[in-house]
């Protein structure tokens, strides 16, 4: 099956929605469909044209940037290309572009999948509220004309105004796909020694320094925490220099940063194994969001799958991660207080937390993610529509798993 995927930002740019396309390309890649990326070329130093792990990659020039949305004159043209030469488009949102390509696939009779990664909330501003607007009218036309809408979990949906619409009438609900590179001991042990870990209890952030990420609650929440252990250390991995559109946000945390600079560092985009050995380094992990620009938190998985457990915002959607497998603690947004409280208890007693981390990578592996979209496709095809909206039999494992857990591990 040829499958276009469409979205604004594609790798190398670093964020939730771009790894997620990337895996699931991948994955449809080796299970022998053949897939094109659609998306801009927000540097011009990268390639028009690529292919990376099988995937091929077209990015058109950015003519104007409007906040983080991007205008490409020569986008329509490509993009009807690119639909004729498909068996299905795949479209991510939030995105500009949405309503085009999926009026672009009625009038070539392609099915239409439209998969809704979170919501978008812009900095205050009279001209960001006109930009919201726009984009907001713009998603829900792109809705009307899908096939389908996706998502992560059925919490997040039914608390979308977007996505409640959809619910039990085109909504599906997809594991996110979420994978690891394996690491040996010894680079373990060689990132440990370069970011001077030692015997200190390690907090970790993974996570682009923006202002939906709310990393001031965890800031706030540290002379707390300090308290109860003195020597703990915080390692925080994302981009955090020259983000686009989040220089006024980073400006206001330095004296922050400043501030704590003997127990919070600032590592930048880790990849790889470095990634893995970030997260099998830690004790735990920590998910601060303010709002729904995060709809689940890879992240967590990525975390709970090296038997790390997670502190996270009470958000519909990211609380998902650990209601469901019972690995860490959920707290009210915004509530640094709180945070610390959770952040204490779980070191104080993090055995108590840990689930199996075979299952939790089962249930997310890329491989499932591209079986569930491949089946979506297909029933496509032939005509088939979705008529409940179900979470998948992954979720239900998951939960099975944290009921049965031994009493010593349940949570109070």
């Amino acid at each position: 099956m040829k499958v276009l995927e469409v979205l604004t930002y594609y790798r190398p740019w670093v964020s939730g929605l771009t790894i997620y396309v990337e895996r699931l390309s991948r994955a449809l890649v080796e299970q022998g469909h053949d897939v094109t990326v659609l998306t801009s070329q927000y540097d011009p130093s990268l390639p028009r044209y690529d292919v990376m792990d099988g995937v091929k990659i077209v990015r058109i020039p950015v003519a104007l940037r409007i906040s983080k949305g991007v205008l490409m004159p020569d986008f329509g043209p490509m993009a009807w290309k690119l639909s004729r030469r498909s068996n299905v488009l795949h479209l991510h949102l939030p995105q500009f572009d949405a309503p085009g390509l999926a009026l672009r696939g009625r009038l070539l009779r392609k099915p239409v999948v439209l998969t809704y990664h979170c919501d978008l909330q812009l900095p205050v501003g009279l001209f960001n509220k006109a930009v919201d607007r726009v984009v907001q009218f713009q998603n829900r036309v792109a809705g009307r004309l899908a096939d389908v809408v996706a998502t992560y979990t059925r919490d997040y949906a039914i608390h979308s105004p977007y996505l409640s619409q959809y619910v039990d009438r085109k909504l599906v609900i997809v594991p996110p796909p979420i994978t690891l590179n394996p690491v040996t001991d010894a680079a373990v042990r060689a990132f440990r020694e370069k970011h001077a870990v030692g015997d200190r209890p390690v907090i970790g952030i993974s996570a682009r320094l923006a202002a939906e990420k709310g990393v001031e609650v965890l800031l706030q929440a540290l002379p707390r925490v300090i308290d109860a252990y003195p020597d703990v250390l915080v390692l925080h991995a994302g981009p955090h220099k020259n983000i686009l559109g989040e220089e006024a946000y980073a400006a206001r945390l330095r004296p922050l940063f400043e501030q704590f600079q003997a127990h919070y560092k600032l590592l930048g985009t880790l990849q790889g194994e470095e990634l893995t050995a970030f997260y099998r380094s830690l004790d735990l992990l920590c998910i601060c969001s303010l709002n729904s620009t995060e709809s689940f938190g890879l992240v967590q998985i990525e975390a709970m799958r090296n038997g790390v457990p997670v502190a996270a915002c009470n958000l519909p959607g990211v609380r998902q991660p650990v209601t469901m497998t019972g690995m860490g603690e959920v707290t009210e947004v915004g509530d640094a207080e709180a945070l610390a409280e959770a952040i204490i208890r779980i070191l104080n007693e993090r055995e108590r937390y840990v689930r199996d981390p075979d299952l939790i990578a089962a249930s997310f592996d890329p491989a499932q993610t591209a079986a569930e979209y491949a089946r979506v496709f297909e029933a496509l095809c032939h005509g088939g529509h979705p008529a409940q909206s179900i979470e998948p039999p992954a979720y239900d494992r998951l939960r099975a798993m944290r009921d049965n857990a031994p009493p010593s591990t349940i949570l109070t």
